[in-house]
C-alpha cells in the first residue's frame, strides 16, 4: 500500500513540473513576423520597351478617351513610344469636315505601316473623330470604317457638302470649336451664322474628354485639321502667338506649301480649341484644308513628317 502511495505521489510531482515548464514555454514563445508582401507593379506590354521597366500605365495602340453626348467612343491611336507626344486631331466638326477624318485615317494607316520610322523620343497620337455624333447624323454610323481599316464616308461635291451642315454640331447642337475656355461666349459666330458655344466652357462631353486627355498627357505640340481655306494659323489666346506656335505653323506650312497667317480674322471666334491650347502653354496650330472635299494627303503627310522631324532628338 505504501508503495502504491509513493508511486502515485511521484507521478503527481512529475506531472506538475511538466505542466509548469509547458506554461513557461508558452508564455515566452513569440511567433515569427511574416515578411511583407512585395509591392505590385505593372509593366508595359509594348515589345519596343524594356520589359523589366516598371510603370503605372499601359498605353494601348487604340484607346477611348471618352464618350460623346450619344455615348459614342472618341478614339485615339498611338504610334511610337517616346516621351514627346505630338497630337493630331480631326473631325471636330463631324461630317461637315469629313475630309479631315479621311485624312486622319489615311495617316493612321501610314503610321501603322511605318511605325519603325518614328524617332525614339516621339509618340504620334491621332484622334480622327472628336465629334462622332456629328458624323453619325449624316453618315449613319460614328465609325464608317471597312474591314481593311479604310474610312469610307466621302463628300465629292460642294452640293453634297451643303447637306452635311447639321453634322458640324454635336448632339446638343453645340459647335465644339466654340466650347473651349478661351474668350468663351454662350453664343458665337460661324461665318454669318450664330452658333451655340454651350452652356459653359467644357459643358460638352467631347470637349471635356479632350481636356482630360491633354491634362493627363501634356502633349508637346498639337495640330488640328479643319476645312476649308488652305492656310495654317498659329494659336493665341488674347495675346500674340507664342514663338513655339509660330515655329510649328511655319514648319507645317513650308512642308505642305500652305500659306501661314498670323491670326484668323475673317470673323470673331470664341471658345476656340486651338487657342485654349495656347492658354495652356501648348504650341498648337489650326490647319485648314484647301476644300471640303479634297483630302490633300501628300501635302499634309509632308507637313506631319516635318513636325515629327522638328521635335525629334
Amino acid at each position: 500500500m505504501t508503495y502504491i502511495i509513493l508511486t502515485l505521489s511521484l507521478v503527481v510531482i512529475i506531472g506538475g513540473v511538466g505542466f509548469y515548464l509547458y506554461n513557461q514555454n508558452q508564455a515566452t514563445y513569440v511567433a515569427p513576423t511574416k515578411a511583407p508582401e512585395p509591392a505590385l507593379t505593372t509593366t508595359t506590354s509594348n515589345s519596343n520597351v524594356d520589359e523589366t521597366a516598371t510603370t503605372t500605365t499601359v498605353r494601348l495602340a487604340k484607346e477611348s478617351i471618352g464618350q460623346s453626348v450619344n455615348g459614342n467612343d472618341i478614339f485615339a491611336y498611338h504610334f511610337g513610344t517616346g516621351e514627346t507626344e505630338l497630337l493630331f486631331i480631326g473631325g471636330t466638326h463631324g461630317a461637315y469636315a469629313a475630309n479631315t477624318i479621311t485624312l486622319s485615317h489615311e495617316l493612321i494607316a501610314h503610321f501603322k505601316a511605318n511605325e519603325k520610322d518614328i524617332p525614339d523620343n516621339i509618340t504620334v497620337t491621332i484622334i480622327p473623330v472628336l465629334n462622332p455624333d456629328g458624323l453619325e447624323k449624316i453618315a449613319g454610323t460614328p465609325d464608317v470604317i471597312d474591314d481593311e481599316g479604310k474610312y469610307t464616308f466621302k463628300v465629292t461635291s460642294e452640293s453634297e457638302h451643303a447637306a452635311t451642315i447639321p453634322g458640324r454640331f454635336n448632339a446638343n447642337e453645340v459647335d465644339l470649336n466654340r466650347n473651349f475656355d478661351c474668350d468663351w461666349k454662350e453664343t458665337s459666330t460661324w461665318q454669318s451664322r450664330t452658333v451655340s458655344g454651350g452652356e459653359a466652357p467644357f459643358s460638352e462631353p467631347e470637349a471635356k474628354a479632350l481636356r482630360t486627355y491633354v491634362k493627363k498627357t501634356d502633349p508637346t505640340a498639337v495640330v488640328v485639321w479643319f476645312s476649308a481655306e488652305g492656310k495654317v494659323y498659329p494659336s493665341s489666346c488674347n495675346s500674340k502667338p507664342s514663338e513655339d506656335s509660330v515655329t510649328l505653323a511655319n514648319t507645317y506650312g513650308k512642308a505642305s506649301a500652305y500659306p501661314v497667317e498670323t491670326i484668323f480674322n475673317a470673323y470673331e471666334v470664341n471658345g476656340d480649341m486651338v487657342n485654349w491650347l495656347a492658354k495652356e502653354g501648348i504650341p498648337a496650330i489650326s490647319v485648314l484644308l484647301p476644300s471640303h472635299t479634297n483630302v490633300s494627303l501628300p501635302q499634309n503627310k509632308l507637313g506631319v513628317e516635318a513636325v515629327v522631324k522638328l521635335y525629334a532628338n
